[in-house]
């Protein structure tokens, strides 16, 4: 059976037929007289802040008045985009909707991606998830709604966020009319984002006055999952006649499919020779099959060669023939010693299909109430509910801790095999069908009062919560023994040959060596807080204070009941229920639910060349369900993540200033002012002692000055220039801070602990830049940055006496209570720690982000192109300071062209992403070893006609997301050692909506 993976020309043929179909039909409807759409206004809230907008009295709340007031669609969001920016102090970018339900992408994270600087994290079906800005991970953004924190507990396909990433594919685009990137802070601002401020702005029913309802209905098709789903959403809104009282309420559903093919290796290893298998003489008394570290030079020896050929081996091998140098030197012809000792092969190479169901549903509301010129009041609430299903299934050819023979392997120059003979070779199937619940809920009241013109108080308050259940079943049973023929010479995966029927059923199946899990997951994550400011003076010139309250919790929970289910399905259980003693092996005997004569009935043929497992039967006979619900808590979850618990209080007060002078008669922008942050956490896991399995809860706090200063100065009418200096923070990891205390060793000398005192990582940022306004939408901007970062965290050892790492000694099993008091008693016996500490050194990113916008209406009327670059370079000074900063472009950049009249538009954009690192080295134990993500560009079209002359204005959109068909690919170390690759094909997507 062949297993490979190739695109195939089809979806570019289609990508490029259908931008031509698009374009052609919206230039000819084009040249027909229709009456013009009236231009919607939009607010266009204060961009200089990334809170809530602050609001002016009743009655002075209509839309900017722009340039161009001719514009629609995307022309009029890039033009409120550009107005804003103009507008602010500090350097921050936003993207507008045009009008009601009508943002400019399907995704949140695909438009904040246009923005320079931010760098997009997709999930392996291509769906756009976190997003990372100016050289730092997903973690060092803060992500707030309506200028609240909030947190996601969701997790993603190969995801696990337990870091402070927000999910945005929980939100549907249809709910906000703004999003806004703070790259350089504000003291009034919410701390916690080292690279910077992701605001989201959600509709209310002043940003459009009188009555109003928008709908929009789309169909989608998947290239790879090959199915179709619809999605839809509608928006209704109303204020009374006098402006003092509105409403607003949206839905939003989609009932989406996925479809991902691919390859996983669960990285690379090489084999673990032997004394014998690599000629050396052990020292007296040492077995010749033990491996020594003169073997393998290299690191990692995770492929155990058997030390003599075994019955189930073929390829015309005699059985117990020893397995030494000369053997494999022989039957290698070629290679030397140490080339097969550093040959590498996928870990656990297996193609991967994936499919199943991703549903959400959301609901949006807000209610402004203004009784008075002076007053204003607003209820924001937002609340998603989605379900998830995915049933992924694997075939692994075993390379760790497997009995592979090489023969007549061959290797390239960094000692990766590209073509081998590899006999005595087993697979094992892997399936796992996900189901997955998650919610989010957050509620947001807050109001402003005007005392005079020139005193104005706003306040907030905020609650979110957001749930997540993840129910995670895994069935693996092996295939017999058979010989693979191995190729990896080009080509994006390796692929290889078997005589094995690898998709039927009946091709000798087993259970030997074979197991089943229960591994579940609960995750539960809360916000709550509230802030007060207080405003002396007008808009353009005043002094600010506030204060802020900020507490934040996650607990992650882990369950898993494999022993029991093991018992059920392969290992046997007495009539009674009970277990066997002694326990039989998991080989499917006669007492099993699942019994060895019968397992081939319960696989049947899998859509991807390998089988899978009749779930429902199999789950039915092994009573798995009481099993799941009775699933007792672990140590750990499915996705690696530790059980715990963090719960995060902060205080934060500033002091701000706003104001204007004059340098040489040209107007200068002033924001100047320091935020006070405190932070109180408790941390909270489950601590493991020999048998005995206790809570344990730990504190710390510390606080921080944070002062900013921007400032913008009007060159000309047309020319900004900007510089900016502040002190930021982002918090460390929680999932580094829990305790989790676990021996290494029986007698209680070498623990691993999780650190609570963790200080948070600090960064003093500089900017300098400018743009230059062209006229309309278009500008022309230059900015150059720089970040020197401390705090950064590395393994660090530490050795403390035992009495201060807050285990009972009672709590000890009598093994490390002997050695306690061989070392002198608890209170005197030292314990080894190792724990994430944070390391002594700066790390420096320094880089510059250009950005042109662009309307062509001299040639073509409508025409134009908006385009970014950004160029990242780090650097470290000081021990134990990482050289990078992992899963961050260099270079990134991004266009989109686009032509629009009153009733038609066409944009084609187009995004870069250069080669990242994205691990710390030392992958699977070898030294020089990272994960690399290869460059990708995504080409993605949008297209919409308008049917002026019909009621409510219908609007028929195309979108075409990922033309031509773009993997994801990431490789260990070296190109053609592909780690994983995944094909999310192109998805095409057909609708309508409009607006009564």
């Amino acid at each position: 059976m062949q297993i490979h993976i190739a695109r195939t020309a089809l979806s570019r043929a289609l990508g490029i037929a259908l931008i031509g179909m698009a374009s052609s039909s919206a230039l000819a409807q084009a040249q027909e007289q229709a009456t013009t759409q009236q231009a919607q206004s939009t607010q266009v809230a204060q961009a200089d802040t990334a809170a809530a907008p602050a609001q002016t009295p009743a009655g002075s709340q209509d839309a900017v008045n722009l340039d161009r007031v001719v514009a629609t669609g995307f022309r009029k969001s890039l033009e409120y985009s550009t107005e804003a920016k103009r507008d602010a102090v500090n350097v921050t970018d936003t993207v507008f909707a045009e009008d009601m339900g009508k943002f400019p992408d399907l995704n949140i994270a695909e438009s904040l991606n246009r923005i320079p600087g931010v760098q997009l994290t997709r999930d392996v079906n291509g769906e756009g998830l976190n997003i990372a800005i100016r050289g730092l991970g997903s973690s060092f953004t803060k992500t707030t709604l309506n200028g609240s924190s909030i947190a996601t507990a969701s997790i993603g396909l190969n995801a696990q966020n337990q870091n402070r990433e927000v999910d945005l594919n929980l939100f549907p685009t249809e709910f906000f009319n703004q999003l806004s990137v703070s790259k350089t802070p504000l003291a009034s601002q919410l701390e916690g984002g080292v690279s910077g401020v992701v605001d989201m702005r959600s509709v209310r029913p002043f940003d459009r006055a009188g009555t109003h309802l928008t709908y929009q209905l789309q169909a989608d098709y998947n290239e790879t999952s090959e199915k179709y789903s619809p999605r839809g959403s509608l928006i209704g809104s109303w204020t009374n006649d006098d402006n003092t009282f509105g409403a607003l309420v949206g839905l939003s559903t989609v009932q989406g499919k996925i479809g991902v093919e691919g390859f996983e290796s669960v990285g690379w290893t090489n084999p673990g020779l032997t004394y014998t298998q690599c000629g050396l003489t052990p020292p007296a008394g040492t077995p010749a099959t033990n491996q020594p570290a003169a073997c393998n030079v290299g690191g990692g020896g995770n492929w155990r060669i058997p030390d003599r050929v075994p019955t189930t081996a073929g390829a015309g091998l005699v059985p117990n023939t020893l397995i030494d140098r000369n053997f494999l030197l022989a039957n290698n012809p070629g290679l030397s010693i140490d080339q097969i000792s550093e040959a590498l092969i996928p870990r656990l190479g297996r193609p991967v299909h994936m499919s199943g169901d991703r549903d959400r549903d959301a609901f949006v509301g807000s209610l402004e109430w203004r009784p008075t010129d002076t007053a204003h009041f607003y209820l924001d609430t937002m609340y998603t509910e989605a379900h998830r299903t995915n049933d992924r299934i694997d075939i692994n050819l075993i390379g760790r801790n497997g009995n592979i023979i090489p023969l007549n392997m061959q290797v390239d120059s960094n000692n990766v095999v590209t073509s081998a003979t590899f006999t005595n070779a087993q697979f094992f199937l892997e399936a796992r069908p996900y189901i997955e619940d998650v919610k989010f809920w957050n509620i947001n009241p807050g109001g402003t009062f005007w005392f005079a013109d020139d005193l104005k108080l706003d306040f907030q308050a905020n609650m979110s919560r957001s749930w997540l259940f993840r129910e995670s079943p895994t069935v693996l049973v092996n295939t017999p023994f058979t010989t693979v023929e191995y190729s990896n010479n080009g080509g994006d995966i390796p692929t290889w040959t078997t005589p094995l029927d690898l998709n039927d059923p009946n091709s000798g199946w087993t259970w030997n060596g074979g197991r089943v899990n229960i591994n579940n997951e609960k995750r539960v994550v809360e916000t709550k807080g509230g802030r007060a400011d207080l405003q002396f003076g007008e808009d353009k010139s005043n002094i600010r204070v506030g204060i802020a309250y900020d507490e934040a919790s996650r607990r992650i929970q882990g369950f898993d009941n494999s022993a029991a289910w093991e018992d059920a399905a392969c290992r046997g259980l007495n009539p009674d229920g009970s277990v066997p003693n002694p326990r039989p092996a998991c080989i499917g005997g006669p007492l099993a639910g699942v019994p060895q004569p019968e397992l081939a009935s319960y696989l049947r043929p899998g859509p991807f060349g390998f089988v899978t497992v009749d779930f429902d039967r199999f789950k039915n006979d092994t009573n798995y369900y009481a099993l799941r619900d009775n699933a007792p808590e672990s140590g750990s979850a499915n996705t690696a993540a530790t059980t715990g618990a963090i719960d995060e209080e902060n205080l934060g007060a500033y002091v701000e200033a706003n104001g204007e002078a004059e340098v040489w008669k040209r107007p200068l922008r002033i924001n100047a002012g320091v935020r006070y942050v405190s932070t109180d956490q408790v941390t909270s896991g489950p601590v493991q002692t020999g048998t005995t399995r206790v809570w344990r809860t730990l504190q710390s706090s510390y606080d921080e000055m944070l002062p900013s200063m921007n400032l913008a100065w009007d060159a000309t009418d047309s020319v900004v220039l900007r510089m900016s200096g502040s002190r930021t923070l982002t918090r460390p990891n929680p999932s580094d801070m829990l305790p989790n205390t676990n021996f290494s060793d029986p007698s209680a000398q070498q623990a691993t602990q999780g650190n609570p005192d963790l200080a948070p990582y600090l960064s003093t940022n500089f900017d300098i830049g400018g743009e230059w306004y062209t006229g309309a939408e278009g500008f022309v901007g230059l900015t150059y940055f720089r970040k020197d970062i401390e705090g950064f965290t590395v393994l660090g050892t530490r050795t403390i006496p035992f009495a201060d790492l807050g285990i009972p000694y009672e709590d000890l099993n009598p093994t490390q209570q002997a050695a306690l008091n061989q070392r002198g008693g608890p209170t005197a016996a030292t314990v080894q720690v190792q724990q994430q500490v944070n390391a002594d050194g700066t790390l420096k990113i320094a880089g510059y982000e250009a950005i042109w916008v662009q309307p062509l209406d001299r040639w073509v009327e409508g025409l134009g192109f908006t385009a970014n670059y950004t160029k990242v370079d780090q650097s470290s000074e000081g021990s134990g300071v990482p050289a990078v900063a992992v899963g961050v472009a260099p270079n990134l950049w991004n266009a989109t062209a686009y032509w629009e009249n009153d009733v038609a538009q066409v944009r084609l954009s187009y995004t870069w992403t250069d080669d990242i690192i994205s691990s710390g080295a030392n992958q699977n134990g070898i030294p020089t070893a990272r994960l690399l993500t290869d460059s990708r560009g995504q080409l993605d079209l949008s297209a919409s006609y308008t049917l002026a002359n019909i009621r409510s204005q219908p609007q028929l959109t195309l979108n075409v997301i990922n033309i031509t068909s773009e993997p994801l690919r990431t490789t260990f170390a070296y190109d053609n050692a592909a780690y994983e690759y995944y094909e999310p094909g192109y998805t095409v997507l057909l609708g309508v909506r409009g607006t009564f």
